[in-house]
């Protein structure tokens, strides 16, 4: 059975609003335009889709079926155009790159300065949203490739359109004040801090902190909790608190109030790019992903001393 991608939509705006005149106004029909689609799609399926209670339609059981599967039909029909369209752009050169904050300052810049050299006809559109709704991003057709970040011993679900490239392991570090006791170590245990007070950034982070918290066997003091880098370090140069960071921010750290130092048990994050695996064979997206691949592959864990 193969139907007719407006008749569903029709179908789905007369369910809606519970009448063809209604529909028909919403959609920019006349009525009897209308009357034809749902009779053409009711031929279709080879049954009735509505009767008749005095003025008011109602959806026979099979209209009751259909119509629990209409806005599926319809957001997987817009996900397909959004890709197919993806796919169009990629093979004109322009690429909508979404990363996380840190990559976005970081990783992401020096791989467009790379490209900007080998590849300059590319065009990069850059955006930024935390995963797992940087993933989704890219499965909607809202991105056509994404930098995200896993962190080991916590659950983690990739859609499964989506291909990931591995590109480092960012080390984990914890941020003191330069006054701290702590500060002139060359590495800290995770456990001498267990009476700190903290401050906490993302979601994903946070809870990864927590975790990891919880293994050595103590529950931190979170005093403060926000999503931008630069605020978690300007809260630590003012001694409000220390932080466990990602290696990655160290790259724009406020050397002169704060210092980085490498946590013991040592722990990191993954770094990926995924992509949906049409694009793969996109030359625009495979230029981008062995730009990133190559800044990634020369970056070390950048812990200052």
């Amino acid at each position: 059975m193969v139907f007719d991608s407006r008749h569903i939509r029709t179908f789905h705006e007369v369910v809606r609003s519970q009448s063809y005149s209604a529909a028909a106004q919403a959609l920019g029909y006349t009525q009897p335009a209308i009357t034809q689609q749902m009779k053409a799609l009711e031929r279709e399926v080879g049954t009735p889709l509505f009767t008749r209670v005095g003025r008011r339609l109602r959806l026979t059981e099979a209209g009751e079926t259909l119509a629990r599967h209409t806005e599926t039909i319809l957001d997987s029909m817009s996900v397909a155009r959004e890709q197919m369209a993806a796919i169009a752009r990629l093979r004109t050169g322009r690429v909508r790159v979404c990363a996380f904050p840190s990559a976005n300052a970081t990783l992401v810049p020096e791989a467009m300065a790379l490209l900007a050299v080998e590849h300059p006809g590319i065009r990069v559109e850059l955006l930024e949203d935390e995963p797992p709704d940087s993933l989704r991003r890219v499965v909607q057709g809202e991105a056509d490739l994404t930098l995200a970040f896993t962190y080991p011993g916590l659950r983690e679900e990739v859609p499964d359109e989506l291909v990931e490239v591995p590109l480092l392991e960012d080390q984990l570090t914890v941020l003191l004040p330069v006054g701290h006791p702590m500060a002139r170590r060359r590495a800290i245990e995770l456990a001498d801090l267990a009476q700190e007070r903290w401050i906490a950034g993302c979601l994903r982070c946070r809870t990864n902190f927590l975790h990891e918290c919880e293994q050595l066997g103590f529950t931190p003091d979170i005093v403060f909790t926000t999503d931008d880098n630069l605020a978690v370090q300007s809260l630590v140069a003012q001694g409000l608190g220390v932080a466990m960071m990602p290696g990655l921010t160290l790259s724009f750290l406020r050397r002169d109030k704060v210092r980085g130092r490498p946590l013991l048990p040592a722990s990191r994050r993954q770094v990926s790019a995924y992509v949906l695996r049409e694009h793969l064979r996109v030359p625009a997206t495979a230029q981008v992903l062995d730009a990133l691949a190559s800044v990634a592959g020369r970056r070390g864990d950048d812990v200052p001393e």
